[in-house]
């Protein structure tokens, strides 16, 4: 018997936004209910085991590769599904959030994928998640367009081809206030899936493409066969075929870095790589060892791509998906364009070395976050691949990393700089500021940044306090500093709101997993009620 929907009503508790209707059908929430329903207690109990195992390496239990899937990693049978139509060749991918104008230009880019991202780089507004839903639904049926203030129109360009569209749902420990089942919030990662699958899956398919994923901030295994079941009741429902969902995972968190073979195996009728991030991973090592001293990390800005545990990790990366026929994606170059010429010539001198070093070591592609930065990026991935749309043959047989090597941070540890402890509080003081007002991806000191940003900022911050690299006078001194250059060029932005959650998500005892949370409960919702 092919499974149904269950028929009982999500509540939404939002005011009705201009052509919200098209995107909150009832068909459409019966089956973001459906989704709830059946897998929010999983995700639950997930949740519960994130915590539970954070204690258990808080006091000292070793991280290491599993015994228990053992037997995935040595046998050599196995394979991930073939590459998709649309995601064979991905040397270029840039990203950014599902808004208008931004939609139209990263489509236009040149760039092969196109990572809509409702997680990092929107700040989740209700009017953010709808109005993100639109777009890409809009984009689909090649309707889009976006006039500026000054006039200039942005249109899809009808003499090329566009980028594939990969959307990034919001990560398993958020929720979406403004959708109730049962009484209780819906999960958000299940409404950002859901609604784009609901309506642009089908779509998706006729236009030669299909339903494609980024699943950010994944721990282990078990989270992965959670979307992986997720991916197969949602085919089922909508009568589409298993497997023609795919999903990259973002290898953002040390102990994902411990079972990226058995991830894969887990998706691998749906799988289509990993992706290898930066600030996410320095956040979650702090997060997860941040207490103990040798794992204290230096300015952010030293702990590059190529510090020996950074190393360890995108080595096995690529190793491992080459082996199981999976794509390996690089990191993000952040770089934007300045009006200053030599500014720019250094920028993307930084940018070419980074991006030579990932396409000599094997990926397949890498990620962009300006369209100014993708013929840089297509050209060293065109450098390497030639007429080849990946490197998958490259399976790296030399390479072998111990759990010692993904551990190393030490090796890079140290006491932070004065600067470098002003950059994080400076950086952390605009992000938050501009995420309240309902901005996810903001462009500061030539560099454009998401949550991921402000995260590692605050993190670093508290391991510095917690270690004594700093004192807490001097961190409140810097925060008073920041928030009067914030309001000199922002009058209205809100101090008080800004202080505390830098005091609640930095200078705590104890460390919040996310700052997210946080200010999206005390912020962003009360922001929509008062608007409603």
């Amino acid at each position: 018997m092919s499974p149904q929907l269950i028929a009982r009503p999500v509540q939404v508790l939002a005011a009705p936004g201009d052509r919200h209707d098209e995107i909150l059908t009832p068909a459409a929430l019966d089956f973001i209910g459906t989704l709830a329903r059946t897998f929010a207690s999983d995700r639950e109990r997930l949740l519960k085991e994130r915590r539970r195992r954070a204690l258990r390496l808080a006091e000292g239990y070793p991280l290491d590769f599993s015994m228990v899937t053992r037997r995935i990693r040595e046998d050599a049978h196995w394979r991930v599904a073939p590459p998709a139509p649309g995601l064979a060749d991905r040397r270029v991918e840039i990203t950014g959030p599902p808004e208008r104008r931004m939609t139209v230009n990263a489509l236009n880019s040149g760039a092969r994928v196109w990572l809509a991202d409702f997680a990092d780089a929107t700040a989740p507004t209700w009017d953010n998640v709808i109005g993100g839903q639109l777009n890409l639904l809009d984009a689909i049926e090649r309707r889009i367009d976006f006039t500026t203030e000054a006039g200039k129109v942005y249109r899809l360009a009808t003499d090329r081809p566009l980028a594939t569209i990969v959307v990034r749902p919001r990560g398993w420990h958020l929720d979406e206030e403004h959708l109730e089942v049962d009484g209780r919030p819906v999960p958000a990662a299940l409404v950002d899936f859901g609604l784009y699958f609901f309506h642009c899956a089908q779509r998706q398919i006729d236009a030669g493409h299909g339903p494609y994923f980024y699943l950010p901030k994944l721990e282990n295994r078990e989270e992965a066969r959670l979307w992986n079941d997720i991916f197969v009741l949602a085919q089922d429902l909508l009568g589409i075929p298993h497997g023609t969902v795919r999903a990259t995972v973002l290898i953002e968190t040390i102990t994902a870095a411990f079972e990226m073979e058995e991830m894969l195996y887990e998706l691998r009728e749906h799988s289509a790589g990993l992706n290898a991030g930066r600030w996410d991973y320095l956040f979650s090592v702090i997060k997860t060892f941040g207490h103990r001293s040798d794992f204290l990390l230096p300015d952010r800005a030293r702990v590059t791509m190529t510090a020996p545990f950074m190393r360890a990790y995108t080595e096995l990366l690529v190793r491992t998906c080459h082996k199981r026929g999976a794509h390996a994606i690089g990191g993000m170059a952040a770089q934007v364009p300045s009006k200053d010429p030599e500014a720019n010539e250094a920028a993307w001198a930084k940018v070419r070395l980074d991006k030579e070093r990932e396409a000599e070591d094997g990926f397949d592609g890498s990620w962009v976050a300006h369209p100014a930065l993708v013929p840089l990026c297509r050209e060293v991935f065109d450098g390497v691949l030639g007429d080849e749309p990946h490197q998958l043959s490259r399976t790296r047989e030399d390479v072998e990393v111990t759990p010692s090597q993904l551990l190393a941070v030490r090796k890079v540890s140290g006491p932070p700089t004065p600067q470098g402890v002003r950059t994080n509080v400076s950086v952390a003081v605009r992000y938050f500021a501009a995420w309240l007002r309902g901005q996810g991806a903001v462009a500061l000191d030539g560099l454009m940044e998401d949550a991921a940003t402000a995260e590692i900022a605050r993190v670093q911050v508290w391991q510095w306090l917690r270690h004594r690299q700093v004192d807490r006078e001097t961190v409140l001194a810097l925060l008073e500093e920041e928030l009067s250059a914030l309001v000199a060029e922002f009058p209205f932005a809100p101090l008080d709101e800004i202080r505390a959650l830098f005091e609640r998500t930095a200078l705590a005892t104890e460390l919040p997993l996310f700052f997210t949370p946080d200010a999206y409960t005390r912020h962003l919702v009360r922001t929509t009620e008062r608007q409603s």
